[in-house]
C-alpha cells in the first residue's frame, strides 16, 4: 500500500507519495499560493532547473529541449518527460488530477496535467510514450495520481463522462445509455450517479487508472492521492469550488 505524507516547509504543508520516494518531489497546497515554480524548486533542489507550459486543457507533452527552443516563454501543452538529470517540471491544477511519474531505472520523470479533456485525449498514455521513446521501460514507471477533485463530487454531462469513458471502453455514440452502462459494469466504476437528469459523477483519476491498467502498468506502480481538492477547501483551491482561477503546483525532479 502506498502512503501520502504531510511535508511542510517553512510551515507550510505540501503533499509527497511514498512511490516517489527517491525522487524530490511534491503536490504542493494552497498556501504556497503566490510562488512560482522557480520559486517552489528551490524548496525541493537548490540548484535544479524549472520548466512549465502554458496549459491549455489538451494532450500535447514536451521535453525541456523543446521549450527552451520554443519561440514563446510559456509554449502551449499540458505535459513535460525530463531528458537529463535536475530537471524541475511542473503543472498546475486546481480540480484537475496532477500526475508525476518516475522511472526508477533511468531517473527520468514526467509531469502531466490531466483534467477531463486532456484524460478523453489520452495525455497520461502519450506521456509514457515520450518516455518510452527515451529508453523507459513499463515495469520501471512509478506513477501518482495527486489530489484532485473526486467522483463523487464531480458532475458531468452523460456526453462529457461517455467521451472520457471511451478512451477505456468501447462507446456507442448513437445508444448513450448503453455505453453509460457499459461504464458502469467496469471494476470501481468511474461513473456515479446523480439524481440530476442527464447528469452523472465522473472519477477522472479512475480513468486515468485504467488507462495506464490497459497499458500494461501494474497496480502497485500507481498511487492515487486520498484528497479531494472540491471537499478539502483547508488546503486546496477548486475551481468547481470557487470559481476563481487559482490553482496548486504540482513538481518532480528529474534524477
Amino acid at each position: 500500500m502506498h502512503t501520502w505524507h504531510w511535508r511542510t516547509w517553512n510551515d507550510l504543508p505540501y503533499l509527497t507519495c511514498s512511490l516517489l520516494d527517491p525522487w524530490r518531489h511534491g503536490f504542493f497546497t494552497q498556501q504556497f499560493w503566490g510562488r512560482s515554480p522557480v520559486d517552489l524548486t528551490r524548496v525541493l533542489h537548490p540548484t535544479a532547473t524549472p520548466y512549465r507550459v502554458k496549459q491549455v486543457h489538451g494532450n500535447m507533452v514536451l521535453l525541456p529541449s523543446e521549450i527552451e527552443a520554443a519561440t514563446e516563454d510559456e509554449p502551449a501543452a499540458d505535459g513535460l518527460v525530463s531528458e537529463q538529470a535536475a530537471q524541475a517540471i511542473w503543472v498546475c491544477s486546481a480540480d484537475c488530477t496532477p500526475v508525476l511519474i518516475a522511472d526508477i531505472a533511468t531517473g527520468q520523470a514526467a509531469a502531466i496535467h490531466a483534467g477531463w479533456r486532456g484524460t478523453a485525449l489520452k495525455i497520461v498514455p502519450q506521456a509514457i510514450a515520450r518516455l518510452r521513446s527515451q529508453g523507459s521501460q513499463l515495469p520501471d514507471l512509478r506513477i501518482a495520481l495527486g489530489p484532485a477533485i473526486s467522483g463523487e463530487a464531480y458532475q458531468v454531462s452523460e456526453q462529457v463522462a461517455a467521451e472520457v469513458g471511451s478512451t477505456v471502453t468501447p462507446i456507442d455514440p448513437s445508444n448513450l445509455m448503453a455505453s453509460l452502462d457499459a461504464l458502469r459494469q467496469l471494476p470501481n466504476s468511474p461513473i456515479l450517479s446523480d439524481a440530476e437528469p442527464g447528469r452523472v459523477r465522473l472519477d477522472v483519476r479512475r480513468i486515468n487508472a485504467l488507462q495506464l491498467e490497459q497499458l500494461g502498468i501494474a497496480p502497485e506502480q500507481v498511487a492515487i492521492a486520498p484528497h479531494c481538492t472540491f471537499q478539502d477547501s483547508a488546503n486546496f483551491f477548486s475551481y468547481r469550488r470557487l470559481k476563481q482561477k487559482k490553482a496548486q503546483w504540482s513538481g518532480i525532479i528529474s534524477q
